[in-house]
């Protein structure tokens, strides 16, 4: 089974990105932000409290997030792998996550973090704010809070799991494709190793 997770700050492409690699190594697509955006759209009450948490750039809780990801991994055991992509966003959700995993006979093949700028990430969310509905996209404010939570909570993941040799950097600048091309180099080495 081949349990990637792909990383990086808001903005970086990891949702575009995870589209195209879904189609070409037939994995589940598990993202954080879809499946919010499911509760928050059918008004769940589940819904309510990470519309709370979102509007103001912060995380939602870990209870909330790992309960909805254990259902949708649990939804999917027959899948040739899994692509996370938004999940885990820190150090408690990167030991549940590998638990979770491990109670299922598998465990993370490898973590690919896209590398962007900030500048970049606040001008792509700005743009993405012209048509996502979302207001946190149109605030640079809540959107440098968002880079911020990200610098303090989340990137420590990276470290968490390049102590297992499993973390890997990618050039998140450029066309869809080349950025795509990057990331299919290193899951193709991530592949081979496993």
């Amino acid at each position: 089974m081949l349990n990637l997770i792909l990383f990086g700050p808001p903005g970086s492409g990891k949702g575009t990105q995870a589209d195209k690699l879904v189609a070409k190594y037939d994995l589940i697509h598990i993202s954080t932000g879809d499946l919010f955006r499911y509760e928050m759209k059918n008004d769940t009450e589940l819904g309510k409290r990470a519309k709370e948490y979102m509007a103001k750039g912060e995380l939602v809780p870990d209870e909330v997030t790992i309960g909805m990801l254990k259902n949708r991994v649990d939804q999917s055991l027959d899948a040739k792998g899994f692509i996370f992509d938004g999940f885990p966003r820190t150090i408690p959700q990167a030991e549940a996550l590998d638990t979770l995993l491990s109670e299922r006979g598998t465990g993370i093949s490898g973590l690919i973090a896209l590398h962007v700028t900030d500048d970049e990430i606040i001008d792509r969310i700005l743009s993405r704010g012209k048509t996502s509905g979302r207001a946190d996209d149109n605030d640079t404010e809540i959107i440098k809070n968002r880079i911020l939570v990200y610098r303090g909570e989340t990137e420590p993941v990276y470290n968490y799991y390049e102590t297992q040799d499993k973390s890997q950097t990618v050039n998140g600048l450029g066309t869809i494709d080349e950025i795509f091309d990057r990331l299919c180099a290193e899951i193709d080495a991530v592949a081979a190793g496993a």
